[in-house]
């Protein structure tokens, strides 16, 4: 199983021969979500917990998420799970939009939710947060846990560095959070980032609030124009794009 060979790999040094045969799965891995995703269009990433279930508060705001993004004109790409990101995922398409999850294989197994127009399945957690990344023109982080805590700040130090764009970084329910804003008001006394870090997250407490701060950011920066599928590669292009 891949979450095997990842235990294996990062035990330290192997062999040339396995440390190579795994760079070429990484490379093959990259090489399949490439070609799966090319062509969605312009995404928004939803995070949050896979834990939530289809009667709760997250999982309604979530659905009500995916079906404004869906409006704007966005592909909403998600981890492919349940919980957070089905209910993105299940928004964009009852809103007649376009819904993308990038699943991974996990211990306890994952499977991709219904509301998909395409999904890729992917072995490596670093593989699968590259790809939610390149293809993203936002980021809206919903609650959930340690998963959800780590794409939120890989986003962050992404942007923070220069690496992507500024583009708009959104922390659904203030409420569920505000731990991790004390926590980063900390980090700013203590001198280990500077008041423009902290500029880089916006706090929404409504949708509403979350679309106009998404459309309003994308506006600045433009949408860079989608290529076309190639027949002769055997590429597809998601329906209406």
């Amino acid at each position: 199983m891949a979450y095997a060979a990842d235990r294996y790999f990062l035990e330290g040094p192997h062999s040339r021969k396995s440390e190579l045969r795994f760079a070429m799965r990484v490379f093959g891995e990259f090489i399949r979500g490439f070609r799966a995703l090319h062509f969605v269009g312009p995404c928004v990433t939803v995070f949050g917990s896979a834990r939530f279930h289809e009667t709760h508060p997250y999982y309604t705001l979530a659905r009500q998420m995916g079906a404004r993004l869906a409006a704007l004109g966005f592909t909403v790409m998600t981890g492919g799970g349940p919980g957070v990101m089905e209910a993105a995922n299940r928004g964009a398409k009852e809103a007649g939009g376009h819904s993308i999850g990038c699943n991974i294989e996990l211990l306890h197994e994952q499977k991709p939710n219904p509301y998909l127009d395409r999904h890729i399945e992917l072995n490596h957690f670093f593989v699968r947060k590259v790809l939610l990344f390149k293809y993203s023109y936002a980021f809206v982080i919903m609650p959930g846990g340690f998963g959800t805590m780590d794409e939120c700040f890989e986003a962050l130090t992404l942007i923070q560095t220069g690496k992507i764009r500024n583009f708009p970084l959104v922390i659904m329910d203030s409420a569920y959070w505000w731990k991790l804003q004390e926590l980063l008001a900390g980090m700013l006394k203590a001198g280990t980032i500077n008041e423009s870090d902290t500029r880089l997250l916006y706090y929404a407490d409504t949708v509403n609030e979350a679309i106009d701060r998404i459309d309003r950011a994308v506006q600045q920066f433009g949408v860079l124009q989608q290529p076309s599928a190639s027949r002769i590669l055997g590429e597809a292009a998601l329906n209406g794009h």
